[in-house]
C-alpha cells in the first residue's frame, strides 16, 4: 500500500498520541501536526476510507492493525534517515529528527532497506530510541530516568524536540543520547535523581528527569 507524506505523518501522530488506551482524540493530532481542525477531519476520513483508522466523531481515533503496521513503519523509516543524517552525514543528532521529516517520504522501501542495512542494521535511532523492525505493528515505549531504580545502569534517549536549553544544559553534564549513566538515588515525593556521569555525580530534578528517557540491561 502507497502512503503520502501526509497520511505517513498523521499515521505517526495517531499511534503517538493514542497512549495505553489506544484511542487519539482530533484536537490533539491537529496541535501535534499543526493543522485546522477541518484539515485534521479530512484526513482522518480518508484514511478510515482506507482501513486504517476507525474515526468515531466525540469518541476519538483508533488505529486498525493494517494502520498500527503502517504507522510503525512510517516511525521505523523515519528513525532509519535519521540514523543516515547523523553517521553517513555528520549532522547533530537534535537535527536529524527536523531535517529527516523533508525528505523522508520521498525514498522508496527498497532504499530506506538499502541505508538501514548500510548503516550495518542499527538498533536505535540518533536519538537513542529503538527502531522497530520491519512488519512490527508494536514501537517499543521506554520509561523515563525518573523511573529508574537505584543501581541501575541506564543508556539515555532524548525526544527530538526536546528544548534547546534543556539540551545544552544536560550536555553541560554530560548527558545526551547514548550515554551510559548509573543511577545513585532517587528521592521520593517527586524528589531529584541522583546519576553518576563520566565518574562524577549529577543531580536531575524530577521533571527534568521525565525528559530523559533510558534503556535499561548494560551491565557495570
Amino acid at each position: 500500500m502507497n502512503f503520502s507524506a501526509a497520511e505517513r505523518e498523521t499515521l505517526k501522530s495517531v499511534y503517538r498520541q493514542a497512549g495505553p488506551e489506544g484511542v487519539a482524540r482530533p484536537g490533539d493530532l491537529a496541535e501535534a501536526l499543526g493543522l485546522s481542525p477541518a484539515t485534521i477531519t479530512a484526513r482522518l476520513k480518508k484514511l478510515d476510507e482506507r482501513g486504517l483508522v476507525e474515526h468515531r466523531p466525540y469518541q476519538g481515533v483508533t488505529l486498525t492493525l493494517e494502520g498500527r503496521v503502517a504507522a510503525v513503519a512510517a516511525i521505523r523509516r523515519h528513525r532509519i534517515v535519521e540514523r543516515f543524517l547523523s553517521d553517513m552525514l555528520g549532522y547533530p543528532w537534535d537535527h536529524a529528527d527536523r531535517l529527516a521529516v523533508t525528505f523522508e517520504h520521498s525514498l522508496p522501501a527498497e532504499v530506506v532497506q538499502r541505508l538501514f542495512v548500510a548503516l550495518d542494521r542499527p538498533k536505535t535511532c540518533p536519538h537513542g530510541f529503538p527502531i522497530p523492525a520491519a512488519e512490527a505493528d508494536e514501537v517499543a515505549v521506554l520509561p523515563t530516568l525518573a523511573d529508574s531504580e537505584p543501581g541501575d545502569m541506564v543508556e539515555v534517549a532524548m525526544r527530538g524536540d526536546t528544548h534547546p536549553d534543556v539540551v545544552s544544559f544536560l550536555e553541560t553534564i554530560g548527558i545526551r543520547p547514548g550515554t551510559v549513566v548509573e543511577v545513585r538515588e532517587r528521592h521520593p515525593f517527586d524528589g531529584p535523581v541522583v546519576v553518576t556521569v563520566g565518574g562524577e555525580d549529577r543531580v536531575v530534578g524530577h521533571k527534568l528527569a521525565r525528559e530523559i528517557f533510558v534503556q535499561s540491561g548494560h551491565n557495570r
